[in-house]
């Protein structure tokens, strides 16, 4: 070995790449707590690792602002680069090729998923995981919005629900498909004796869910071709929020059949006091897929991680997959 070669090698000797991943992270999140949640970290761990990260660079990276931490002009430079080299990394050093040992897989995975979704599949989910790969970590994120930015910048790995996206290159699968339904608490007047009719269901106050904070849904406009429009008395931002309101009153909720827990709904409904019922008026199936960018399609961790998932949403809905 040449001497200029073992000058480098005795330079790496002193570069912890964990260090990388850490920045990465960091400059991420803008947070010490909120980096050592994301990394499986103690508070002061993280901190530890912000020190060394400065001693390395020679820079503070994130500087108190108020409460929080922003970036020196330095760490606002490396950020891109910083995720890019990151996650090249993770990429290059996850096997490729031959079996996969998912009982040693040591990461973490962000699945990005509605809170309805999230309420019913993320206990199952995590015993299916945990059970096969007790070290792999799930983060669920929040969907606020349609963007794909966060898939193709490598900050959400799977996501769940509706096809929102414009974006022509990601991947996905149908995982099963949906209807709205009515759910009131039990004993509920809206189904004692008489038929349901759209009258008796549109003369109901309403709870609706929209994260846009909007007052009408997929049955307003079968209602309107009736001649017909029920009231709206409140709005949620979710589905199980419509449920808990329409439990401990009188309103009416209007629900995917998919949040009351399996196709038939009708035993999961009457444990959560509530009763479903299908509406008197005709609305729109819809699809429940998984999302995900092509960088990971080929990826043996990934595949794995959506294999737990499609299975998962498979065994629920069989019959659902059909229609």
């Amino acid at each position: 070995m040449s001497r200029e070669s073992l000058r480098y090698a005795g330079s790496m000797d002193n570069v912890d790449l964990n260090l990388l991943v850490a920045l990465d992270v960091l400059l991420a999140e803008g947070s010490v707590t909120r980096a050592a949640h994301r990394l499986g970290l103690s508070s002061s761990a993280m901190s530890r690792t912000l020190a060394r990260l400065r001693a390395a660079t020679g820079d503070p990276l994130l500087v108190r602002a108020g409460r929080g931490l922003v970036p020196t002009p330095y760490a606002a430079a490396l950020r891109d680069r910083v995720h890019e080299l990151t996650r090249d990394a993770q990429a290059m050093l996850r096997p490729q090729s031959g079996q996969l040992d998912v009982a040693s897989l040591d990461l973490s995975f962000t699945i990005r998923a509605s809170e309805a979704f999230i309420e019913f599949f993320s206990v199952p989910l995590w015993a299916a995981i945990a059970e096969a790969a007790p070290r792999v970590r799930l983060c669920f994120a929040a969907k606020p919005n349609k963007d794909a930015g966060p898939l193709r910048e490598g900050m959400i790995d799977l996501e769940i629900g509706l096809i929102e996206t414009s974006a022509p290159e990601m991947c996905t699968e149908v995982l099963f498909h949906d209807r709205f339904v009515g759910v009131v608490r039990a004993g509920h007047p809206l189904l004692a004796g008489e038929r349901m009719t759209p009258e008796r269901y549109a003369a109901c106050k309403h709870v609706v869910a929209s994260r846009r904070g909007d007052f009408t849904g997929p049955v307003d406009e079968a209602l309107d071709k009736l001649g017909l429009r029920r009231e709206i008395a409140v709005v949620v931002p979710g589905f199980p929020d419509a449920m808990r309101i329409a439990r401990h009153s009188d309103l009416v909720a209007l629900v995917p059949q998919s949040s009351l827990g399996n196709a038939l709904a009708g035993d999961h409904a009457a444990g959560l006091g509530l009763q479903a019922f299908d509406l008197p008026v005709k609305t729109p199936a819809f699809t429940i897929s998984a999302m995900w960018h092509p960088r990971v399609d080929a990826d043996p961790a990934h595949r794995w991680l959506r294999s737990v998932v499609m299975s998962l949403c498979r065994a629920a809905y069989p019959a659902s997959r059909e229609q």
